[in-house]
C-alpha cells in the first residue's frame, strides 16, 4: 500500500475509516488520550450539520442558550438512576485555584440537572410553559475504547431540554424531535435510519422511555445516530421544577431531552465513502463543486483561467472550490478531492474553452460511468440537477444495502448467525433475560424497537414464547 493509498474497506473497515478521517483532514488526535482536534474541512462539515438542525429546531419553537460546563457533584447524585449510569464515565474536577474545592465539580457529561436546577427557577406557573431550549456545546464522557467522531472522551453536539404541563404534551415533543432527526439524516445526509424505541436496559439513565434513529454503517454495524427520551417527572422531582396549573394547584413539570452530536460525521464517513474515499451527500458537503483548471502553458493558462473565474461567477448558488494549485498534476487534484469527497468535479482545459463546454465528473461514480460533458451555457442547471441526483443516488444506494443486509429471523441459531454481519429482524418477548442471552454470546444488542411495528404477534426468536414485538439485534459501535 503506497503513503497516499488507503486500505480497503472490504479487508480492513476499521483501518479505512482510522486513515481517512486522517487524510480527509477531518481530524487529528490531540495530544490528550481520546480526545479529538477537528480540522477546519471537518468543522466545516459539522457547521453544515448544524445549520441544517438548528433550522429544523427554531422552525419547531425552540431557542438556544448557554449552560455551564462544571456541574455540582451533588446534581448528579439527586438523581440515583442518573448518576448510577454516568459514574463510570464522569471526570471531576476537586482542585480549583490552587486549592481543594469544597464540593466537586463534574464536567458536564449531559446537562438535564444543571438545566433542571434553573427551570426550577424559571418555572412557577403552566403560563410560564413549554420551556423549549436547546444548547450547542461540548461534553466529556471518560470512554476506554475511543475513536475519531464515534467515540471520544471529548466531543460536539446539541442537546435539547423542554419542560411542559402534561406528559401527552412531553411525549409529543420526544417523538417530535426524534421526527426531526429521521427528516435530517434521511434528506440532507442521505443517511437512512429507524425510528424506534429502546429497550428498558438500552434506555438513557433516568429516562421513562427513550427512542433512538439507527442507522447501517458500510461494515453492517449499526451506529446510534440520534436519541430523543421522554424523562416523565424523574428531573422535575429530582430538582423540584413545579408550577400551578390552571387549578392553581402545585404540580411537577413534564421533562424531555434529545441529543445528536458529532458521531453523526461518523455515520456520513462510513454509510457512502468508499476506498477512494470520503462521498459527501452535496446538501452537507464543505465543497459542492471543485473546479480543477488544466494548461501546458501561459498562452492556454490566461484562456482558461478567465473561463474559469465566468464558470465560478456562474455558480454563485452553490459551495465552489477552485484549485488553482500550481505545484501539483491535474491527476493529483483528482486524487486529493476524490478523498475529501467532493460531490462533482468540473474540469476546464483548452479544447473545454474551444468547444464552449466542460467536463463534469460525479464523485458517486467514479471513473468514466460518472463523466460527461455539457455546454457553459447550461452549466448553473446542469450542477444543480446533477447535485439533486447525486444526493438521491447517495440515499438510494445505502437504503438498498441496508435492506440486502437486514434478515427477518425465526429462530436463535438464525439471529446469533446474521448478527455477526448484518441486522436480525426478529420477534422479542421483552425479556431482560432474552436480551442478555443475545448480547452475551453473539456481542449484538436491541437497537432498536422500530416504531413501525408488524400486525400480530409470533414467536420470540431467542425463547419461542408468545411476543407482540419486533425488534433489530444488530452489533454496533
Amino acid at each position: 500500500m503506497s503513503e497516499d493509498k488507503l486500505p480497503s474497506r472490504n479487508e480492513n473497515f476499521s483501518e479505512w475509516y482510522n486513515q481517512l478521517v486522517l487524510k480527509a483532514e477531518l481530524a487529528d488526535y490531540a495530544p490528550v488520550r481520546g480526545c479529538m482536534v477537528v480540522r477546519p474541512y471537518g468543522w466545516a462539515l459539522w457547521e453544515n450539520i448544524q445549520q441544517a438542525l438548528d433550522r429544523r429546531f427554531k422552525e419547531t419553537g425552540h431557542v438556544n442558550a448557554a449552560f455551564p460546563l462544571l456541574i455540582p457533584k451533588s446534581f448528579l447524585e439527586k438523581e440515583k438512576e442518573h448518576v448510577e449510569g454516568f459514574s463510570p464515565e464522569l471526570a471531576v474536577v476537586t482542585i480549583g485555584g490552587g486549592e481543594v474545592l469544597e464540593e466537586p465539580l463534574i464536567v458536564r457529561p449531559t446537562s438535564e440537572t444543571i438545566i433542571g436546577y434553573m427551570y426550577s427557577k424559571w418555572i412557577k406557573s403552566y403560563r410560564d410553559l413549554p420551556v423549549l431550549i436547546n444548547q450547542w456545546g461540548n461534553v466529556v464522557r471518560w470512554e476506554l475504547r475511543t475513536r475519531l467522531f464515534l467515540r471520544t472522551l471529548e466531543f460536539y453536539w446539541q442537546e435539547g431540554h423542554t419542560a411542559h404541563s402534561t406528559a401527552v404534551e412531553a411525549e409529543e415533543e420526544t417523538r417530535r424531535m426524534l421526527n426531526v432527526y429521521a427528516d435530517f439524516a434521511i434528506n440532507d445526509a442521505a443517511v437512512p435510519v429507524v425510528a424506534g424505541m429502546k429497550s428498558e436496559k438500552e434506555k438513557f439513565a433516568g429516562a421513562v422511555r427513550s427512542y433512538t434513529i439507527e442507522a447501517m454503517m458500510g461494515d453492517r454495524r449499526a451506529l446510534q445516530a440520534g436519541t430523543s427520551h421522554f424523562l416523565g417527572q424523574n428531573f422535575a422531582k429530582a430538582f423540584e421544577i413545579q408550577f400551578l396549573d390552571w387549578n392553581n394547584e402545585l404540580q411537577h413539570a413534564w421533562t424531555t431531552s434529545w441529543g445528536l452530536s458529532t458521531r453523526f460525521v461518523g455515520a456520513i464517513i462510513m454509510t457512502h465513502g468508499d476506498d477512494q474515499g470520503l462521498i459527501l451527500p452535496p446538501k452537507l458537503a464543505p465543497v459542492q463543486v471543485v473546479i480543477v483548471p488544466i494548461y501546458k502553458n501561459d498562452s492556454e493558462k490566461g484562456r482558461v483561467l478567465e473561463t474559469v473565474a465566468r464558470i465560478q461567477s456562474e455558480l454563485k448558488n452553490f459551495r465552489v472550490k477552485i484549485d488553482a494549485r500550481e505545484e501539483v498534476t491535474p491527476g493529483y487534484k483528482f486524487n486529493d478531492w476524490e478523498m475529501r469527497g467532493v460531490p462533482l468535479r468540473i474540469e476546464i482545459g483548452p479544447k473545454d474553452v474551444d468547444k464552449g463546454t466542460v467536463a463534469l465528473a460525479r464523485r458517486d461514480r467514479p471513473g468514466r460511468e460518472g463523466k460527461s460533458f455539457t455546454p457553459q451555457a447550461q452549466i448553473a442547471v446542469q450542477v444543480g440537477e446533477m447535485l439533486e441526483d447525486i444526493q438521491a443516488a447517495l440515499l438510494e444506494r445505502a437504503r438498498a444495502f441496508r435492506a440486502a443486509n437486514t434478515h427477518d429471523v425465526s429462530s436463535y441459531a438464525e439471529l446469533a448467525q446474521v448478527v455477526q454481519d448484518g441486522w436480525a429482524y426478529a420477534w422479542w418477548c421483552g425479556s431482560a433475560e432474552c436480551e442478555a442471552k443475545v448480547k452475551e454470546e453473539t456481542k449484538a444488542t436491541t437497537r432498536c424497537i422500530p416504531l413501525d411495528q408488524p400486525e400480530g404477534s409470533g414467536k420470540c426468536a431467542v425463547c419461542g414464547e408468545t411476543a407482540s414485538q419486533k425488534v433489530i439485534f444488530a452489533r454496533a459501535y
